[in-house]
């Protein structure tokens, strides 16, 4: 459920599309909760890690589902050799560690769990612990982040305006062609050249939402067709595999993707 990493390195790859860098850096300085809306597969996790690393704290992430309660992002008590301990959740390390927090898909998180955010959003950034009594002031350091897919949002599954106020946005999507070439490049090894025509394939599957396909294919699909490419694999094979089959089970759909491929690669 979780993954704790610190700074290291030369830090996770990111190319900027606009002035997100600069505005999670301010948001950060000031306290502030910053809320990332994108399609799957856009870079919102690679740019928190990218931001983590950039800003010299340590990340704690939390994929969300619906059976994800405020026990598990705060804590639990639990036995252990005849005795009860309080082991803290990850929302709590990070609140205590200053770290960045991030919450993967929030609006997959039942309501009533996300509620328990509400004190670390605002002036007072606290976390009230009510099993133990405690109430934790954040750390120096400590922010929250929060991601989700606006193609998703359902009327069940949606932040509440009075969570949603408490967060700065920042949309995120797709880079422009040249970017995304180059993200595409960097991230999967394949040359410039080949990057960018993974890129125009992409460009033309995602006109076809408008013919029934849920999700247009991501940044991360591509990178994982110019690694199976880099690796040996045909250009064609590459792009059905890695690109077309996870977009959908339709037959019709399918065949007009792959259509497309044939034609593009011949």
């Amino acid at each position: 459920m979780l993954e704790h990493a610190g700074p290291a390195g030369a830090g996770p790859y990111y190319l900027p599309t606009g002035n997100e860098v600069g505005i999670v850096e301010q948001c950060h300085a000031g306290g502030l909760a910053v809320m990332l809306k994108g399609p799957t597969g856009c870079g919102k996790t690679r740019f928190v890690e990218h931001m983590a690393w950039r800003l010299g704290r340590p990340l704690i992430t939390v994929s969300c589902h619906d059976d994800l309660t405020a026990s598990d992002l705060i804590g639990r008590f639990l036995i252990r050799h005849d005795d009860t301990v309080w082991q803290d959740g990850p929302l709590t390390r990070a609140v205590r560690e200053g770290a960045i927090c991030y919450l993967d898909e929030v609006v997959e998180a039942r309501q009533d769990t996300i509620v328990v955010l509400h004190p670390l959003t605002d002036y007072r950034r606290i976390l009230p612990i009510d099993r133990t009594g405690e109430t934790l002031e954040a750390a120096p350091g400590f922010q929250l982040v929060i991601s989700y897919n606006p193609g998703y949002q359902r009327m069940l599954k949606d932040l509440k305006p009075s969570t949603r106020q408490r967060f700065v946005a920042i949309e995120l999507g797709f880079p422009e062609a040249p970017a995304e070439a180059a993200i595409v490049s960097n991230e999967s090894g394949v040359e410039g050249g080949t990057a960018m025509a993974l890129v125009e394939l992409a460009g033309r599957l995602r006109s076809l939402r408008d013919r029934g396909l849920a999700e247009v294919p991501s940044t991360r699909l591509l990178i994982a067709a110019g690694r199976l490419i880099a690796s040996g694999i045909g250009l064609r094979e590459a792009c059905n595999a890695a690109v077309v089959a996870p977009l959908s089970d339709d037959p019709t759909l399918l065949g007009a993707m792959r259509e497309l491929v044939d034609a593009m690669f011949p």
